[in-house]
């Protein structure tokens, strides 16, 4: 085989190598980009629905607190939104946000707390309903993070 042959395969090889290096690196990248904006986007929607959903809640159990007619309008919102979030979520945030809710109903049969009541509820933490949710949800979103090199 002449010599120059031997030289032109072996440029047109590590071209075509070099060539596909390059392409494989830059789709790994753009692949990595896409996912990267993606979890951010995900991240944003979910955060969004958490807030919302914890500011729902927290309107209903002060409702509950203080009155035994149940606010329907509001549980709507909270299991609408409760909803949105099986379609979403880690089970451990949809199992929290399931107590919540059930938590909520459960205080509208209860007696009416005077502001006295409230008050040392909040002293003591027991009005905290949501800490166990947003536990969760903050569980979930370290979970998101991307991983570091």
């Amino acid at each position: 085989m002449n010599v120059s042959i031997i030289s032109a395969l072996a440029a047109l090889t590590g071209a075509a190598v070099g060539g596909l290096a390059s392409g494989i690196a830059t789709w790994l990248s753009y692949r990595s980009q896409v996912r990267a904006e993606w979890v951010l986007h995900e991240k944003s929607r979910r955060q969004i629905l958490y807030g919302d959903f914890i500011e729902d809640a927290a309107k209903c159990y002060i409702d509950a607190l203080q009155h035994s007619a149940a606010d329907i309008p509001g549980l709507v919102g909270l299991y609408a939104k409760l909803s949105g979030m099986r379609a979403v979520s880690s089970k451990t945030v949809i199992q929290r946000a399931e107590e919540v809710a059930r938590k909520i109903l459960d205080t509208y049969l209860e007696p009416d707390k005077s502001f006295v009541e409230l008050r040392e509820m909040a002293i003591d933490g027991t009005i905290d309903l949501l800490r166990g949710f947003s536990d969760a949800c903050r569980d979930e979103f370290e979970e998101m993070r991307p991983i570091q090199f």
